[in-house]
């Protein structure tokens, strides 16, 4: 008996994650890829000698990635060794003044103290009831397929919608606990990375201080790269099929039902479909307009996460004072957010993220030699032009100086920038977001789109434009649950 077929379109983390599971079902699955690589925006680059990690760069909730890999009898420690930073991350907020998050609360506690009096006490609260959130994210809300309010809402929970952070923002609930502008910065820093503002984030997004705060901050030595390759190992394993350098150009659907996948190359026939590549692109770019069940004028209302300008760089000497994360807050943190959600421009004197992983690891890098990766987030949908990149790098590359020396261009043998202009080329990107929807009350849980298209049968979606989100960790989950409603479907 010949095995059902299934395509799955696109390799980012959550197409190898959902392979995965599907070969593990007994599907006979290929993955079909518009780049020459695994990885999607978790891609690698390498060249003299380092290793650049082109998106990603925080590998946070671990425990995500053991249950995954347990599936299939597997520990992460088979592909790749994971260490915890010390310190999980540096915030500047001057070039002479920073300060550590570590892995130990107490020296967190004692740090917010020497900031505003009487915050450490603030500090164990905002993380017991960041940890009760999460703990409820898990259980109830992340891991499910939402059709109705009745799926997300639980009587026991209405009456806690205040304590879960549901009806505020998280600046409003951050500004409950502490008064310090430096504080509140470093509980909202990372609202940036779920694509929104800490003004329209739900303060139930607070979990992720539970995160980095009670379970610390990890990586994989090698870089996260390491990641996408142990799924990428891990489906050659499971005998699952890789077409690389292959472009979806449309999805062959008669009478409600996906036939077929047209490419660049061929067409390729199969049982089921589920997408990875951008929920937008597929929806109106790969269906016709009858079985697409969001149309255009469903995106252009939708408020997207920002986009990215992201310089690559390869000096040839170490960096003195910089940790391996490092956010750089110097500059006026509600300014910065206006110029990219109000102005949609960039941002005049923005806040932004150096990532230096050889600091930690010394196989990213030539000896005596740094790789580094900074990271402005700036609207989607801007131009992007060349020389508009000539003048935003030379704007970071001022600021820049003062954290990595006056001289460091002179050091520099490799450099890539990559921003909107490449997010769309390599992933199809709507308005070259760098991470699709932003988390806004009414962009999360039951309102993110459907893993299951409501217009064709067959056909599935899994990544970041789903539930349950933004992030390495939220895209995996996204296709345990994809492959779970195709499973009640067949």
């Amino acid at each position: 008996m010949n095995k059902k077929t299934v395509i799955v379109i696109g390799a980012g983390i959550g197409g190898l994650s959902a392979a995965a599971l599907l070969a593990k079902e007994g599907y006979k699955v290929t993955v079909i890829e518009k780049n020459e690589t695994y990885g999607g925006r978790a891609m690698v680059f390498q060249e003299k000698g380092y290793t650049f990690d082109m998106g990603p760069s925080w590998y946070l909730m671990p425990e995500i990635f053991e249950q995954f890999f347990e599936l299939f009898g597997k520990k992460t420690s088979e592909y790749y060794k994971l260490v915890k930073l010390d310190p999980g991350y540096r915030i500047f907020f001057s070039q002479k003044e920073y300060i550590d998050i570590t892995p130990d609360l107490e020296k967190n506690i004692q740090t917010f103290e020497k900031i505003e009096k009487g915050s450490g006490t603030k500090l164990r609260q905002y993380l017991k009831a960041s940890e009760y959130k999460y703990k409820i994210s898990i259980k109830e809300f992340i891991f499910k397929e939402y059709r109705s309010i009745l799926d997300f809402v639980k009587l026991k929970y209405i009456k806690e919608l205040n304590r879960l952070g549901l009806t505020s923002s998280i600046s409003s609930y951050v500004n409950k606990f502490f008064k310090s502008d430096k504080l509140r910065r470093i509980m909202q820093y990372s609202i940036v990375f779920l694509g929104g503002s800490p003004q329209n984030t739900s303060a139930i997004y607070s979990l992720i201080s539970h995160l980095d705060f009670n379970q610390g901050v990890y990586y994989p030595i090698g870089g996260i790269g390491q990641l996408t390759k142990a799924m990428y190992e891990l489906c050659l394993e499971l005998a699952v099929e890789f077409k690389f350098s292959t472009s979806a150009s449309s999805i062959r659907v008669d009478n409600k039902i996906a036939k077929s996948v047209l490419t660049n190359n061929k067409e390729y026939f199969a049982d089921q479909i589920i997408v990875n590549a951008d929920y937008q692109f597929a929806e109106t770019k790969l269906l016709e307009e009858k079985y697409q069940t969001f149309a255009k004028d469903y995106w252009s209302k939708k408020v997207l996460a920002p986009s990215a300008f992201i310089i690559y760089l390869g000096l040839k000497r170490k960096i003195p004072n910089i940790s391996h994360h490092n956010l750089i807050f110097e500059n006026d943190w509600i300014e910065h957010f206006k110029d990219i959600f109000v102005n949609m421009k960039f941002p005049e004197k923005p806040s932004y993220y150096i990532c230096a992983p050889s600091t930690s690891d010394d196989t990213v890098a030539p000896k005596g030699s740094e790789n580094l990766f900074i990271l402005v987030p700036i609207p989607s949908g801007i131009s992007d032009t060349e020389e508009l990149r000539k003048i935003h790098r030379g704007k970071i590359f001022a600021d820049l100086r003062k954290y990595l020396g006056d001289n460091f261009e002179d050091d520099i043998e490799v450099e890539k920038i990559i921003s909107l202009n490449d997010y769309s080329h390599l992933y199809n990107a709507y308005k070259g977001s760098a991470l699709g929807l932003s988390h806004t009350m009414f962009q999360s849980t039951l309102w993110r789109p459907s893993h299951r298209s409501k217009k064709v049968t067959n056909l599935y979606y899994t990544g970041q434009y789903t539930n349950p989100g933004i992030g390495m960790a939220m895209c995996t989950i996204s296709s345990q649950i994809a492959v779970n409603e195709m499973k009640k479907h067949v």
